[in-house]
């Protein structure tokens, strides 16, 4: 049997017999809580008093819980009892009356919880009154308005939003549910009223559609190209202004327009393709000179043959008349393309020959050949006197300095091209 005059430790709750029965020590005296034969007292022991720091444990995670606000006062009662019922028959060792003790005293936090929860709800319910109050403002006044598309959408939104919300006292909800509710019958009323009367004036645009295709037919025949395109683009004008015809007869009038007004430009343009034969021969004739002058001319080696041979390309090239206007942009950007190639030409010939930029260049292989060689003299004393790591640090320094000469070799190489 263990010792029982110890004051801390699994020793002062329990006590095992020699035959391995294990007891706890509670207010109301001992009771046995489990027997393991054929084990030392102190293992036998230590196997309840895990159980008690398992319920510990609970205990404090039920506290945490409870505080922290994780559970509705109903449920955190309901967990205490159960826990406390737990604790009270556990077959474990250790200070249970101090767990008991510490979950009956998370009950005047369960009274102040239930309070703040009780005004917390009140608040809610102010709050739920006040946006209901919010969204009966927001649909009379959609009611009033002329939103017929996003009115709609908003109607239903809303009726949504005020589903999730809980209700308040029935005399209050009541009377802001009619008025919502009136709301959404007159917006409803109205609309209806405004589809009718755009149905009146898609009927119009019907007639007045069908006049401007009869006119359109009187013009399809004409040869006066200028004044008819004219006509025609009036026509187009009065058709936009006409507005909407109703929709199952809208793209039937429109393909019948438009395919007069087809007709007519169709006409125009064959009458015109003897103009787009030029143009294309004078196309063919650019794209010829422009591709035997990228071929002479790039990559630039000889920047005065490449001057001379750009200003002869230029003269015939614009010797020559329009060409298609979609194929403007392409062509300039092929010239501008071998400008700028000899331009830059000029611009590497004069950064190539700039006497300040070559002095530049001499000045610093100058500068790292003589640092050079300065480091190997340092080297070489550091050997001679058996400084190793001395002349490691120096040949370091070298092998950098060399580098940096030789780009500055091969810059200053650039200007003697």
């Amino acid at each position: 049997m263990i010792p029982m005059n110890s004051t801390s430790g699994p020793a002062a709750f329990g006590r095992v017999d020699p035959d391995g029965t294990v007891y706890v020590r509670t207010p109301d005296g001992e009771r046995v809580v489990g027997q393991i034969p054929d084990v030392e007292a102190g293992e036998a022991l230590a196997f309840y008093t895990r159980r008690y720091e398992a319920l510990e444990v609970e205990v404090g995670l039920l506290e945490t819980r409870v505080k922290g606000g994780a559970l509705s006062p109903e449920e955190a009662r309901h967990s205490i009892n159960a826990v406390r019922e737990t604790v009270s028959t556990a077959n474990a060792v250790g200070d249970l009356a101090a767990l008991v003790e510490r979950l009956d005293a998370l009950a005047p936090l369960l009274s102040e919880q239930a309070e703040a929860r009780k005004a917390e709800r009140t608040k809610q319910l102010a709050a739920a009154r006040e946006t209901k109050e919010r969204m009966v403002a927001e649909a009379e006044a959609l009611a009033a308005g002329n939103d017929w598309r996003g009115g709609v959408n908003r109607f239903r939104a809303l009726l949504d939003e005020w589903k999730a919300l809980p209700r308040i006292d029935r005399a209050t909800d009541d009377a802001l549910w009619h008025r919502f509710s009136t709301a959404r019958t007159t917006y409803t009323r109205r609309r209806k009223s405004q589809f009718a009367e755009q149905a009146a004036k898609r009927e119009s645009a019907k007639l007045v559609k069908e006049q401007i295709i009869a006119e359109a037919r009187e013009l399809a025949d004409s040869t006066e190209w200028g004044a008819t395109a004219g006509a025609f683009r009036e026509l187009m004008t009065r058709w936009k202004a006409a507005g909407a015809a109703p929709r199952e007869v809208e793209d039937l009038l429109w393909t019948e327009f438009r395919s007069i007004q087809d007709g007519f430009f169709n006409a125009r343009a064959s009458v015109l393709s003897e103009q787009d034969a030029e143009f294309k021969a004078n196309l063919d004739a650019k794209v010829a000179l422009l591709d035997q002058a990228e071929a002479e001319l790039l990559p630039v080696t000889d920047l005065a043959a490449a001057r001379a041979g750009f200003r002869t390309f230029l003269e015939k090239y614009n010797a020559y008349g329009r060409v298609p206007r979609e194929q403007m942009r392409a062509l300039d950007s092929r010239v501008k393309a071998l400008e700028s190639a000899v331009r830059s030409a000029e611009e590497e010939e004069w950064r190539r020959t700039d006497p300040q930029a070559r002095a530049r260049a001499e000045e610093t292989v100058g500068m790292l050949t003589a640092e050079i060689e300065k480091l190997t003299e340092k080297a070489a004393k550091a050997t001679a006197r058996g400084d190793a790591a001395a002349a490691t640090k120096a040949n370091e320094s070298i092998a950098t300095y060399q580098t940096w000469l030789d780009q500055a070799k091969a810059t200053l190489a650039d200007f003697n091209r």
